[in-house]
């Protein structure tokens, strides 16, 4: 029997999320760390199918169907192993591997590959570390305010002038493959093999999983006939347009931040993180490619693209969302935000501060429709001739769009910016692009307000419409709620704030809570108890009884999920421990 190299079953898996592969079949709602929808393998009103990303599997506590995205597309679609690691390689952007005598010769070219990048990177990072004669580039270093903890993190090295890592390789792999690394070049004048990155900085380029793959250089003398970044010429296994500069190490924040980061450049990266923003990658001296926005929404729900405030880092921005607009979908957003004038996010971020820099992304970012709608504003002069241009232009920018949906949203916003600008417009032009409907705006809200919520949410919206409804009744009987347990993450948070407010003895008001105030319109538009109160004679006997049973119900929420947890332990473990410790826990909920 055929297998597939472990490396590239490992990439498919490294490439896509499980709730990715899961959710083109389920539909996933969020809860906490994991996603929760109907079980595609039995016909259920309750959700109880949960995928986890982080852990990379998929439960189903309705048939006790468990496993990795391998195992869900066999399931769900019927599928051979085989097939579905075809047909989960091309959702991934990999090439299909056909167990040909290619595929071998590939495989065996990418086993040396790998050997010769890794020890040319370990060798000239160590140097950098511990070479005396390196001082002035540790100099140059501390300069740039980075540290040996940025130096070691990013494996940053250092290629001497004069190398001659090319024998000491030459004894183990050939002269050819050397060269096909891009690491090094013959000088057909003086016919000798030359390092591409000698007197340069190097930054490993990593692959997704993590195995250096290209290298980014960067000169540190001021010497103008040479170019002052370098990157790896494209090889048989390093593309510059399908992969980015440290997405190997952000991907893995993508559980907990849904937002990542594009720069120009390496020490933009490097110098984000070294200030704590570590959800932040570079493309590698090319614009912006569709297979890089695929790639990072695979991640990240928001992609924020923040290029150099100077007239070249404005134009690569432009250049960025006309290519990666059409690659605009529901729920993903590709935002730009452009920073004061010389300023690159490396020497804001220094000089600034983590904070400043997060609350400037908050006040300063915008849409790419907004960015290319305004860009091309300032170009458009108030007369017919000008203003046909400029509504052609948007067209053919919205036209591009896949997605039909994003598409008729996006040529709504431009039909009403342009209606802005022409008011005594005659009303042919509103048929710019699509019907007129409802404003984005208010389809959003309509279609956010509409999202059915689960039964967790609603008895948490319960409980703190009564809470807050009843905040001097509590502070004298605070034993009713303080060990009352919240899971979705935003109710939590003001509830622990109500609790610590109420311990404090002190008389509060709602005002006082600080809350939000679309977090406190959604409290009172959708608690369920709100209705059991409502012409009711409610006095405090009443509430205390009905804080009770949501305090119960909680509490029931909280064995069930637990239970899960210790069942999707259990499918992975079978140890005794997990099974008792599960056992008492049903006990217990069939007590309740």
């Amino acid at each position: 029997m055929m297998k597939y190299p472990k490396e590239y079953l490992d990439e498919i898996k490294t490439r896509l999320k499980v709730s990715t592969v899961v959710s083109k079949t389920v539909s996933l709602k969020k809860r906490g760390k994991e996603f929760v929808g109907l079980s595609p393998f039995k016909n259920e009103k309750t959700p109880s199918f949960t995928v986890n990303d982080e852990k990379e599997f998929y439960h189903c506590f309705a048939t006790s169907e468990h496993g990795n995205i391998f195992d869900f597309v066999m399931k769900t679609q019927n599928l051979k192993f085989g097939e579905a690691v075809k047909h989960l390689a091309q959702l991934a952007g990999m090439q299909p591997y056909m167990f040909s005598k290619k595929d071998e010769e590939r495989e065996k070219k990418w086993q040396e590959y790998k050997l010769i990048f890794s020890q040319y990177v370990d060798f000239y990072h160590d140097e950098l570390l511990k070479n005396e004669t390196y001082s002035f580039v540790r100099d140059y270093l501390k300069k740039r305010l980075l540290t040996k903890e940025e130096v070691k993190k990013f494996k940053i090295g250092y290629v001497e002038k004069n190398p001659n890592f090319f024998d000491k390789l030459k004894k183990n792999f050939s002269e050819q493959t050397l060269v096909e690394t891009g690491l090094f070049y013959l000088d057909e004048k003086k016919k000798i093999y030359v390092e591409r990155f000698r007197g340069r900085l190097i930054f490993p380029i990593n692959n997704i999983s993590g195995q250096p793959i290209a290298l980014g250089g960067r000169i540190i003398e001021n010497l103008e006939y040479l170019a002052k970044y370098i990157n790896s010429p494209e090889t048989n296994f390093f593309r510059k347009g399908s992969n980015l500069y440290n997405l190997d190490l952000a991907r893995k924040l993508s559980n907990k931040i849904d937002h990542i980061y594009l720069v120009e450049g390496y020490m933009d990266v490097v110098g984000l993180s070294k200030n704590g923003v570590d959800n932040a990658v570079a493309n590698l001296g090319t614009s912006l490619t569709d297979k890089q926005i695929l790639i990072l929404n695979q991640f990240f729900d928001d992609i924020i693209i923040c290029f150099d405030g100077d007239e070249s880092g404005y134009k690569a921005a432009l250049r960025a969302a006309e290519n990666s607009i059409k690659e605009l979908k529901p729920e993903k957003q590709i935002s730009f935000l452009f920073l004061p004038d010389k300023e690159d996010p490396d020497s804001y971020v220094n000089k600034n501060g983590k904070t400043n820099f997060i609350n400037f992304t908050k006040q300063s970012k915008i849409s790419i429709h907004q960015f290319i709608f305004s860009h091309y504003k300032k170009q458009t002069k108030n007369n017919p001739s000008s203003l046909a241009i400029f509504e052609k232009k948007l067209k053919s920018i919205a036209n591009t769009i896949k997605d039909n949906l994003i598409k008729k949203y996006v040529s709504e916003f431009f039909l009403e910016k342009i209606a802005e600008l022409t008011p005594h417009s005659n009303q042919d032009n509103k048929k710019f692009f699509v019907k007129k409907t409802k404003s984005l705006d208010t389809t959003k809200k309509h279609y956010i307000d509409t999202q059915s919520l689960t039964g967790v949410e609603l008895k948490e919206f319960s409980l703190l419409y009564l809470v807050m409804k009843n905040l001097n009744l509590l502070q004298a009987n605070l034993h009713l709620v303080e060990n009352i347990k919240l899971f979705t993450e935003v109710n939590k948070k003001i509830f622990e704030l109500i609790i610590e407010k109420l311990k404090s003895g002190e008389q509060i008001e709602i005002e006082d809570l600080k809350i939000d105030n679309q977090l406190l319109e959604k409290i009172n538009k959708f608690a369920p108890i709100k209705y059991i109160l409502k012409n009711q004679n409610n006095d405090d006997q009443k509430i205390i009884e009905l804080l009770e049973d949501i305090s119960r119900d909680l509490m029931n929420y909280d064995l069930e999920f637990r239970i899960q947890e210790l069942e999707s332990k259990f499918s992975v473990d079978m140890s005794e421990t997990t099974f008792n410790e599960l056992k008492e826990l049903k006990k217990k909920q069939n007590l309740n």
